[in-house]
């Protein structure tokens, strides 16, 4: 007879969702199961965030020293080794994934390397891996079984002329050129990451900007700064006709009607991705879906009663951390300890050089849902700390109520971006005004002045600029 186990919470999947989840009911003493297909972590710890981040500190340390005498200090045939950096980048990976494990043992979490299948509601079995055959039963399941990266049709993953971002993370040759399809976070951190090294970077996307998520000025400013470290960048352009060859890929690339045929040593897919359900769910579970997105109420549960799902299973934004706070809310709920609620602000991060950071309303959206709307700006080329530190390109701009000052939306482009952003998600969530961050004495000389110098500009009281 198989072996059967008894817990409080099954979760399926260990990415940021996954392991948060249980650790947190292991937090509040529950008996918890955590079955993940590959390693804890998923996606994100392990082939996506961190690895890439890893990669990225490389690129600009690199840039750094191409760029030293501008500090006054010499530097003599500087060179890299490529696969050094990949190295570094996987070995990043795996110290981190190991952390999540040491987590487990901390909070009594039982592991599971494995693929997990609900069969009925309240019981999951191992379908594949050394656990093959186990049963586990528990009142309460959660599936956290996130997304992969969507492929572009009719076009076969080889990992050398055809990437997805997982082929280009486990690379250890750098490729002379590369077409990368795609400018959301994922494409536009690989261009810079490719282009730092010396690859030639031709980036394609389909809408009319770069992070087509961001503010409209954010995007344009990104886009020059691109241009000018030597990526080619093609806006309102769809790639077609892709023929793979021996030692390149050939593509049409079509815009207002007009075809262009490039040719590059090897293409990588940025185009987004899709949900994973594939094996998740037993033919006898049928939970109400939407795009193959798992459908949840307010407290994370699905169609299914017990049968609860968070992070990037159940849709936009597919962004680690937000997939971290859904989880740890269904849990909390879950078990009686508060009520869960839904993500309303939450920052949005892209890690080239400059660094783009978000959250709340562009610019576009406030006038769209037809907002009386004040803007302040203010330059980074006015930041002390930004030109001493060499690093004085970009802005913060923050949109706030033009009678009240409540902040819709603060968006930054520049050095340290994604640090600085967390201030407006705290002072967004606290309902804090613009006049509350004006107000807040900021350390002098520090990047995030130009956080509190925005705010003064909504109204003129800007003292730099």
């Amino acid at each position: 007879m198989a072996e059967s186990l008894e817990y409080d919470l099954i979760v399926i999947g260990g990415g940021p969702a996954g392991y948060a989840g249980a650790i947190r009911a292991g937090q509040l003493g529950k008996r918890v199961a955590c079955v993940e297909m590959e390693r804890a972590g998923g996606t994100c710890l392990n082939w996506g965030c961190i690895p890439t981040k890893a990669l990225l500190k490389s690129a600009e340390l690199y840039q750094k020293i191409k760029k030293s005498e501008t500090f006054g200090i010499s530097v003599k045939d500087v060179s890299f080794d490529f696969a050094k950096v990949m190295e570094r980048s996987r070995g990043v990976a795996a110290q981190m994934a190991k952390g999540v494990e040491f987590l487990f043992k901390k909070n009594k979490v039982d592991y599971f390397v494995g693929r997990g299948q609900v069969t009925v509601p309240g019981m999951v079995e191992i379908t594949e891996g050394e656990h093959k055959g186990k049963f586990l039963r528990a009142k309460n399941i959660m599936i956290a079984t996130g997304c992969k990266m969507r492929r572009i049709p009719d076009l076969a993953v080889d990992g050398v002329r055809v990437m997805t971002s997982r082929e280009a993370l486990a690379t250890k040759t750098l490729p002379k050129s590369i077409v990368i399809v795609g400018a959301g976070a994922i494409g536009v951190e690989f261009a810079y990451f490719f282009n730092a090294f010396g690859a030639k970077v031709t980036l394609v996307e389909m809408l009319p900007q770069i992070l087509p998520v961001e503010d409209e000025e954010v995007a344009k400013t990104l886009h020059r700064s691109f241009e000018k470290q030597g990526i080619a960048i093609h806006v309102a352009t769809k790639c077609e006709n892709f023929r793979v060859e021996k030692n390149s890929v050939k593509l049409n690339l079509v815009k207002d009607g007009k075809t262009e045929e490039i040719e590059a040593e090897t293409v990588l897919s940025a185009i987004g991705v899709v949900a994973n359900l594939e094996g998740v769910l037993s033919p006898k579970v049928k939970l109400e879906l939407d795009r193959n997105y798992v459908k949840v109420g307010d407290d994370y549960q699905s169609s299914v009663k017990g049968i609860y799902a968070a992070g990037d299973i159940i849709g936009p934004p597919w962004l680690a951390h937000v997939a971290t706070f859904e989880a740890v809310n269904a849990v909390n709920g879950m078990f009686g300890h508060s009520k869960p609620h839904r993500v309303k602000n939450f920052p949005g991060c892209t890690y080239c050089q400059p660094q783009v950071s978000s959250t709340g309303l562009t610019e576009k959206a406030a006038k769209e849902k037809g907002l009386a709307y004040k803007v302040g700006k203010f330059p980074f080329t006015a930041s002390g700390k930004a030109v001493a530190s060499a690093e004085s390109e970009g802005f913060v701009k923050v949109i706030s109520d033009a009678k009240t000052g409540e902040i819709y939306g603060a968006h930054i482009i520049g050095s340290e971006a994604t640090e600085l952003i967390a201030e407006y998600g705290l002072a967004m969530d606290l309902e804090a005004t613009i006049e509350d961050v004006h107000h807040t004495i900021h350390a002098h000389p520090t990047l995030s002045e130009a956080v509190m110098e925005a705010a003064a500009a909504t109204t003129g009281e800007a003292i730099h600029i």
